[in-house]
Order: C-alpha cells, then structure tokens, then sequence
C-alpha cells in the first residue's frame, strides 16, 4: 500500500471499535461503494454481517495481516476506559463525537467551519488530530445543539459565548465547557473535556524528581504566602493544582477555590465557578474569600493586577494561595509581577515557591530508535553535554498509532525563595543565572536535556525548551 491514512470521510464511516472487531478498514470509494480491506478467510460471510451493521454498499478485499494492524493503529485509536467503551453510541452525531472524544482519551475537541466543508479535530496527547468531518449544510444544525445544551443563546451569531455541558452515562458523568467563536465561515466551537474523577491526580505521579517535590512540600506547607505555577495552556498547571489541593485537603483546613471552569470536583473543598459577565471575577470573589475564614486560597490565575494585588493581600494578612500565571519561566513570573506594578519588597516577602512546568511527550519504548547525537540536531548555541553521544528518535509502529510517543510526562523548573533570593528580588536584581547554578536549580532547559539523555524523549520533543 503507497499510503496507510485513510481519508477522514472513509474513516468515520466506521467506528474503531467496529473497525478492531472486524478487521475491516474503508479504504476507497468506487462509485457507490466502498471497498474495505480485511485479512478475514471468510470474506463472504463477513461481508454478509458487515452490510446489515453499516448500512452502504461495499466490497471486502482481502489484505495481509501486517497492513491491516498498520491500517488499524494509524487511523483508530482504542478506547481507554473497558467500561465507556461498552457504551452504546446513540442516533445522535454529537453524542457519537462527545462519547468517542472521551474513550480514547481526547482533552479538547473542534469543531472548525470553512467554505466548503467542516471539520472535527480532537486533541490527544497535546496534538491535534482529524476524526470527523461534517457537510456545510449539517454543520449549524451540530452547532445548534451543542449551544441549546450549554445553555447558550441560538439566535446570538454574532459575539464570542461560553458554556458548559454536563454529559450522564451509565457508567459516569463528565463536564464540557464550552466556547463558540464567531469566524468568517461561520461559529468556531471547542469543547474542553473535564475529568470528574481525581483518583489518579496524586503529586508523587506528576513527574517531580525527589528533590523538586520535597523543595514543592516545603513551599506549600507553609501557613501563608503564595505559591505560583506558570506554564502556557496544556502545560499542566490545572493537575499540578489539583494534586496539591488534595495533599492539602484536610479536616481540619478551610479550602476555598475560585476556577473558570472548574475542572475536577473535589470532595471537602469549597469551589466557585468564575461568572464575569455579573461581575463575580478572580479579584471580587478573593475579597469575599477573605471574609469565609479561608486557611488556603486557590485562585485558577492571575490575569491582571487586581487579582495580584488581592493574592498578595490574602498572603500578608495569613493565608496560603495557590495560583498559576502565564509566563516562561520560574524567573519571569517574578519579572511578569513586578511588571504588573506589585512592589518587588511585596513580592519577596510573600512568595513561596515560583514553579515553572511543561508537558513532553515520551517516546515509544516499542519503537524509539537509537542515533548518535549531531550539533545540527540541536538548536543554534545549545551547548551539548560531553557525555551525551546517543539520543532516541520517533519512529511510531502499533503500540503508538504510529505517532512514536506514547503517553507524557511533566517536568518542573522549582525556585523556592529563600533569604538570599529574596535580597535579590528587593534589589530588582534582573539577572539570577549565578544564583541558579550555585544553587544546583535544575531548569527546564537542564530537565529536559535529561530527559533526551535517558531516552525518555526526543529532541524534537523538546526542541523549543533548549533554546
């Protein structure tokens, strides 16, 4: 075979779990129909089958094993969760595409309109990748419904509206929040899937090394202060939350949150979901928090300097905040607060913990192929350790949908503010590339040249973080 993807309107004519149990992959249309290829002996029996459950003409070609596993794992990916996948999808598309987005493990699906056609993309594992694709004059039809079941407004084309869905399965519930965007060709909508479930959030899993987590513990079991977690969105920040509220979560504390959206419910914490359009914003709801007798804050993030200004006031006044901000690194986070116009005295005397973090992709370990390392696979100026001679590369094969990773892992870039640091910050003392390697302070740049030395990722995978 010349090529082993499919094209998007082949492929959702059958569902991934049809396409395993049968074997059978729509690989071409001639004129009414649709020839599959299987590596089944009984072509005519299974033929017999497949035309009552699909419903359209087509024909069955037989194919070797070998293409068909490749067929299999490029174009479908297999449900993550035995239970969901028992699900029985019902008449409805949008319910195919929600149930679908979940099983396999997606973390945002959109739905893009453009003048000839539309099309669903999920994203898994940080990519975005095709599943679907919708006729012109379906599409408003699928945008309706999603709107009428986030409580939206169907007659409101014009401005950008937020949402959120709650979706009820016999074997559990999960939220969608919603946000529609209007665009040339029509209503851009992305739906971000979220996870009710917190079993599997627990800080010793996230990818801390053992000396990151104790330097984490020792800034959030602190009475008061801040800690602050940057990164840019999908990096992690919401998990890295999460999981050190439920270390914190105890009897005996009062935890109370403020989230847009909120992204997993926890039990014995107190979360209010962010409603700007009434005035109920970060900053507002934190000067109420103040007077719930709060021992932990935890704000979704810092987006402008009445929100910093309240944290900080939460802080000084005995109380421990937890919150994320968008910025590059551990440094720049304190660069993006005294840039806001927080006093840099302010800024030393309540800050814990400043942490930076990304999300890598691992590599295969069925696939990843060895190499010996080359300067030009590198970005220009990176200074290549001496004892880094070989790397992993990408390959991809059945394990991975032959993408060459399977699965992420998170790395961290911790700089707690001790005694020093804090002179430092007081004195707006910009640069700290001393203090850094002093202090031993692995950076992401530093984690992530670990991670190519012990064959965890790529350096494609962490091309941009070497720079």
């Amino acid at each position: 075979m010349n090529t082993f993807n499919i094209p998007i309107e082949l492929q959702q004519l059958v569902k991934a779990e049809q396409a395993y149990l049968y074997r059978a992959i729509p690989v071409k249309k001639e004129g009414l129909d649709i020839i599959l290829k299987t590596d089944s002996n009984s072509l005519e029996a299974l033929q017999s089958e497949l035309n009552i459950l699909l419903g359209f003409p087509l024909v069955l070609e037989k194919e070797s094993t070998e293409n068909i596993n490749r067929l299999l794992s490029t174009n479908y990916r297999k449900s993550t969760s035995q239970t969901v996948s028992n699900i029985n999808y019902s008449s409805d598309f949008l319910e195919k595409i929600l149930i679908n987005a979940k099983e396999i493990g997606s973390s945002d699906i959109h739905f893009e309109p453009y003048e000839n056609n539309a099309r669903v993309r999920f994203r898994l594992d940080g990519k975005l990748k095709e599943q679907f694709h919708i006729n012109t004059e379906e599409y408003p039809i699928i945008v309706n419904k999603i709107k009428i079941r986030a409580q939206l407004d169907i007659s409101e084309k014009r401005l950008p509206q937020d949402g959120r869905i709650t979706v009820v399965t016999e074997y559990g519930d999960f939220d969608i929040r919603v946000s529609v965007l209007p665009t040339l060709h029509g209503e851009k909508i992305v739906l971000r899937i979220l996870s009710k479930d917190t079993s599997h959030i627990e800080l010793d899993a996230l990818g801390f090394t053992e000396k990151e987590l104790k330097t984490y513990l020792e800034g959030i079991k602190k009475p008061n202060g801040i800690v602050l977690i940057s990164g840019p969105t999908g990096s992690g920040k919401t998990t890295t939350l999460y999981a050190t509220l439920k270390r914190l979560n105890l009897s005996t504390t009062n935890i109370l949150t403020v989230e847009d959206p909120i992204e997993y419910t926890l039990e014995g914490i107190n979360q209010v979901q962010l409603k700007e359009n009434i005035g109920l914003d970060f900053a507002a709801t934190l000067r109420t928090f103040l007077r719930q007798d709060p021992d932990i804050i935890m704000v979704g993030e810092i987006r402008d300097v009445n929100t910093a200004n309240m944290a900080i006031r939460a802080a000084l006044t005995g109380h421990l905040v937890l919150s994320t901000i968008h910025t590059n690194s551990a440094w720049a986070t304190i660069s993006r607060l005294i840039d806001m116009g927080i006093p840099s005295f302010l800024i030393a005397s309540t800050l814990n913990v400043s942490i930076a973090q990304r999300l890598v992709r691992k590599l295969c370990k069925t696939c990843k192929r060895e190499k010996p390392i080359s300067k030009e696979s590198f970005p220009s100026g990176f200074s290549i350790p001496a004892d880094l001679l070989l790397h992993f590369e990408a390959v991809g094969c059945e394990d991975c949908y032959h993408t060459g990773y399977a699965g992420r892992k998170a790395i961290y870039e911790i700089l707690p503010i001790d005694k020093e640091l804090a002179t430092l910050i007081k004195n707006n003392q910009l640069s700290i590339e001393n203090y850094i390697e002093e202090k031993q302070i692995f950076t992401l740049k530093k984690n992530a040249t670990a991670l190519i030395q012990n064959g965890t990722t790529s350096i494609d995978e962490v091309f941009s973080l070497l720079m």
